[in-house]
């Protein structure tokens, strides 16, 4: 079988997988953007993951539908929490500009229930390839 290399920019979805404290996976499918050679998700800033990358900084990233049916070969990378507010104003941009009316959508639905100011950003560097 012929698995294909990923290039996280390039997808649509890609399944982050981060690690609880017992060392156990957890995988969750997810928008991704690339800003200045990095890749950046978005969560709520409660979520499970958002959690688990503060605890582990260690993740995985493979291309995958929107269920996280996985269809790449994974990555190895590495992830933190974006706090520099300059850096999540090029990142929101970023995903505005590949998900389009679908990412407008969802901030605006964000902003209007006031979970936008509680949404985590994610940077995660690729360790290899």
């Amino acid at each position: 079988m012929n698995i294909p290399l990923l290039d996280p920019a390039a997808e649509k979805y890609v399944n982050l997988a981060t690690y609880r404290r017992n060392g156990v996976e957890v995988k969750t499918p997810v928008w991704i953007a690339k800003v200045a050679g990095r890749y950046y998700v978005f969560s709520a800033g409660d979520a499970g993951k958002v959690k688990r990358i503060r605890a582990t900084p260690r993740v995985r990233l493979a291309a995958c539908d929107v269920r996280g049916n996985v269809r790449s070969a994974w990555i190895e990378a590495r992830a933190r929490i974006v706090l520099d507010p300059a850096l999540i104003v090029n990142v929101r941009k970023a995903l505005r500009d590949k998900y389009g009316l679908l990412m407008r959508l969802t901030d605006v639905m964000a902003t209007m229930t006031g979970r936008i100011r509680r949404r985590a950003y994610i940077e995660i560097e690729v360790t290899d390839s």
